[in-house]
């Protein structure tokens, strides 16, 4: 599949493995998400319920990211910020911003062809990595906004809304913005998408929802405002709770080049080539860690190996479904084996 090699042919990526990022800028521009709307009274003591709007019937907890919907067991991939203005109709229109410097990346202006309705995607680099903010549910993108527009943090991308194309609409008192702090999982996820689930529709090429892997904006949120300019997103990252790790035989998929700051140096490796990584994943599947790994460190045969878990986290954050516990011990899920495919084609 996709650039994975014969075990008799591996080869070494080039050695750009760093530990460290020198000269990061951490400035509020570059560094630091702001919140998408005026509604910052998640900044508030006890203001959550003001900031998260929850589901049908659901108070405002079921509007957070993580394990929240449908009691405990379904994942919700972003947060739901509540509207705070309305029109003569009740219908919102609060202005939607770019949470940071960036480009726009992909828009879809037609709300029927996606879950997320009419929503954005906005790309940062920040600290040597490929960042993503998504905003869903629009009302309208702002007019003239385009693919590869330079934006600065702050600049209006639109109105916020209540579009989508789910059964159950969003109704006018649960209007919002959906919005995302993601990660791209695959340059070449369309060539995978085709092969993988022939005669499905794929409406966004690279930028469907599938190829976005989120992490929780919520403690980012908290984080810079506790530690200022000193808040680094790729420490964040790399300290995400561990669910699991897996070993793949493969030393060419592009999370490789485009997350090189998530790569740690072993120097068994780098002493006798690398044949596989070794990846630390969170509940959600983000690989926040990437160990290379030589042949003699690498035991099993098969291209992806579950090689451990930490079991109190698969209880507590098992929505993503991604590991189990079978009558031989833990196992990766075919959800599991899925996301790995899916980053290492």
């Amino acid at each position: 599949m996709g650039n994975s090699l014969g075990f008799g042919s591996l080869r070494s990526l080039p050695r750009i493995l760093p530990i460290v990022v020198l000269s990061v800028s951490l400035d509020a521009a570059s560094a630091t998400f702001q919140f998408p709307t005026a509604n910052r009274t998640l900044a508030n003591p006890g203001g959550e319920s003001s900031f998260f709007v929850g589901t049908e019937g659901r108070s405002w907890t079921s509007g957070q990211f993580g394990c929240v919907r449908s009691d405990g067991h379904q994942l919700h991939e972003g947060i739901d910020i509540r509207c705070q203005r309305r029109d003569a109709r009740g219908e919102p229109n609060d202005p939607v911003m770019a949470s940071a410097d960036g480009t726009v990346a992909y828009i879809n202006p037609q709300a029927g062809l996606s879950n997320y309705g009419i929503y954005i995607i906005l790309r940062h680099r920040i600290e040597g990595l490929d960042v993503y903010t998504l905003y869903a549910h629009l009302r309208e993108p702002k007019n003239g906004l385009r693919a590869g527009q330079s934006l600065k943090a702050g600049d209006v991308i639109g109105i916020l809304g209540r579009t989508s194309n789910t059964r159950q609409r969003i109704t006018q008192e649960r209007a919002h913005v959906h919005f995302e702090i993601d990660l791209l999982l695959n340059d070449r996820f369309v060539e995978w998408h085709k092969r993988n689930y022939p005669g499905q529709r794929n409406d966004h090429g690279l930028w469907n929802g599938h190829n976005l892997i989120g992490i929780d904006p919520t403690p980012i949120f908290k984080a810079q405002a506790a530690q200022g300019k000193s808040f680094s997103l790729l420490e964040h990252l790399r300290n995400q709770t561990e669910l699991c790790r897996v070993v793949v035989r493969d030393t060419q998929f592009s999370w490789l080049k485009r997350c090189t700051p998530l790569i740690r140096r072993n120097p068994v490796a780098d002493r006798e080539g690398f044949a596989g990584y070794e990846i630390a994943l969170n509940f959600n599947g983000m690989p926040f860690q990437l160990i290379p790994r030589a042949a003699s460190e690498l035991k099993g045969k098969a291209k992806i190996e579950l090689s451990s878990v930490n079991s109190a986290e698969a209880q507590s954050h098992g929505c993503r479904q991604l590991v189990r516990k079978g009558p031989k011990g833990w196992e990766l899920t075919q959800k599991g084996i899925t996301l790995v495919e899916s980053l290492t084609y």
